[in-house]
């Protein structure tokens, strides 16, 4: 059966709508320093509350999943490809930020999607 890019965004669309456990050893907002010719991630640290939900570990409050935050990175990753940003992250971290292998597939995703950006001269927006 062959398949349309419209079928296959479509499955991803729908994926991309799951639940998903909140990573404990945090998050990282992915961008592109185009002048550089860099994938880029800050890290960010969080715990997860009762509920579930992201919270600012020096203040308890859940850290909103849209807008603008004003919280402090604790580490910025970058590389010129995913593999080389992958690498950074899960092979030359003595403490790998990354806790659940869920969250590993979906940055090595993420990732992927962000070195095709870069190439093509295309924008791009994480997941």
């Amino acid at each position: 059966m062959e398949r349309t890019l419209e079928d296959l965004t479509a499955i991803d669309d729908k994926l991309s709508k799951r639940h998903i456990d909140l990573d404990p050893g945090g998050y990282f907002i992915i961008y592109l320093d185009r002048e550089a010719g860099l994938i880029c991630a800050k890290h960010y640290t969080n715990a997860i509350d009762d509920r579930g939900l992201a919270v600012d570990p020096e203040t308890g409050k859940p850290i909103p999943a849209r807008g603008k935050v004003q919280r402090t990175s604790t580490t910025l990753y970058r590389g010129r490809t995913a593999k080389e940003i992958c690498v950074e992250i899960f092979e030359q971290e003595q403490s790998c930020p990354v806790t659940y292998l869920d969250h590993a597939a979906y940055l090595g995703r993420e990732f992927v999607r962000a070195e095709i950006a870069l190439v093509n001269g295309q924008e791009y927006v994480q997941d």
